[in-house]
């Protein structure tokens, strides 16, 4: 393993993540809101914890009652009058039906001078969760969809007609109380109403959309889960204002800047990765190899959500895969490296935020028995990766802006 790119791939991640922290998104969106009544707060998703803490610090008895559910690990210590729940993702649990449903014991009858301060972050589709259909179904479906291959979008347009609190249907258990509506953006572009699955945000997507998406992958569904695609979810709110505080463009830029500090010059490719990982990772390579004869150290930046096919029975995540993607195309180059997380700290079903591979990665795992294609094929890049120090471990962050990916060419 090359120690120095190592090392400058950790410091990247570090850093770029440290920017990205919830804590000064929640202060500027406070700085903006008048509170007439009541404040009640309800935080959901991966940064949610670390976004109620922000909104205590600052508002302090002024709230009168809060609710958090967040992922497993999120939680990292009590919340002055705040009940805190940690729950399933990616796919629901008891633990976020139950977080939920004392979310929506919280804003019952509210007046039209209470305001529900609703901080959302990525993971919320999971953690803020009511069902229409039973929970092992639900539990089935979202399962089936996280294997098949589809995006977040295509994923939440299904979740929101299986949901009593998605599509903005949270928004309508609120009324008449207003609702300000503070978030952290993990899908490209920003669309409000597919964060989390827009609890808080008219839907623009159509029970058309979402029949479609049911047949494009031949989902198995029950006939009543298949009857409530066919239903409309709200497509007007007026009690609801919401500001997007933090999303993947400022990882890249924050990445962009540390990359410049070690000495490479930042290369933005795109905002909008969205592809499958492996075709993420080859290409990353690929531009390496192009690059390779420059003379000066450069530093592609792209940052989005890639997209995993399930094939194999291994354990890994979208992170972990791009990187072991990359190595057999940087196998034969010294001073060139490929990693990638998610800004979480967690990548799919493992305790790593990610992965790195560098010019010594193919033949380090040539000594274990290994080959990227293999490793591949059984979607097991967390084993092969581990292996051979490719594990970037961060533990849970506190925010949630999508990925970066980064290749560096040190000259």
């Amino acid at each position: 393993m090359n120690t120095l790119l190592r090392s400058h791939a950790d410091q990247i991640v570090k850093e770029a993540i440290a920017a990205v922290q919830p804590d000064a998104a929640v202060q500027r969106a406070l700085s903006k809101m008048i509170f007439p009544g009541r404040v009640l707060l309800v935080a959901a998703g991966k940064a949610a914890w670390q976004m109620a803490k922000a909104a205590s610090d600052v508002l302090g008895s002024r709230i009168e009652k809060g609710v958090v559910v967040t992922k497993y690990g999120h939680v990292t210590g009590p919340i002055a009058n705040f009940d805190c729940f940690e729950a399933g993702h990616p796919v629901p649990d008891e633990n976020s039906f139950k977080g939920t449903q004392a979310a929506l014991d919280l804003v019952a009858d509210l007046t039209e001078r209470d305001t529900v301060l609703f901080l959302l972050s990525g993971g919320g589709s999971a953690l803020f969760e009511k069902p229409l259909v039973p929970a092992a179904e639900l539990q089935d479906i979202t399962g089936q969809l996280l294997a098949c291959g589809a995006d977040i979008t295509e994923i939440n347009t299904i979740r929101k007609r299986l949901s009593a609190v998605k599509g903005g249907r949270f928004a309508q258990i609120c009324w008449p109380a207003k609702v300000e509506a503070v978030i952290l953006s993990d899908i490209l572009g920003d669309p409000l109403d597919m964060i989390a699955s827009g609890p808080a945000c008219p839907d623009s997507s159509t029970a058309e959309d979402a029949l479609r998406i049911a047949k494009k992958y031949a989902l198995r569904m029950s006939d009543a889960a298949r009857a409530l695609l066919d239903v409309e979810t709200p497509k007007a709110l007026n009690n609801v204002r919401s500001q997007i505080n933090g999303s993947v463009r400022e990882l890249c830029a924050a990445a962009a800047k540390t990359c410049a500090a070690l000495g490479y010059t930042p290369v933005l490719l795109t905002d909008q990765l969205c592809c499958q990982a492996r075709e993420a990772g080859s290409f990353l390579a690929s531009i390496l190899k192009t690059h390779a004869c420059d003379g000066q150290s450069l530093a592609f930046i792209a940052g989005g959500e890639t997209v995993v096919k399930l094939i194999g029975k291994g354990k890994g995540g979208r992170n972990q895969e791009l990187a072991l993607a990359a190595a057999a195309g940087i196998g034969d180059m010294s001073g060139a490296a490929v990693f990638s997380v998610g800004s979480d700290g967690t990548d799919g079903p493992t305790d790593a935020a990610g992965g790195y591979v560098d010019g010594d990665t193919v033949e380090a795992l040539k000594l274990h028995g290994l080959t990227v294609d293999d490793v591949l094929q059984d979607n097991d890049a967390y084993h092969a990766l581990s292996k051979v120090g490719g594990l970037i471990m961060t533990g849970p962050t506190g925010t949630n802006v999508n990925d970066v990916a980064v290749a560096l060419l040190h000259v």
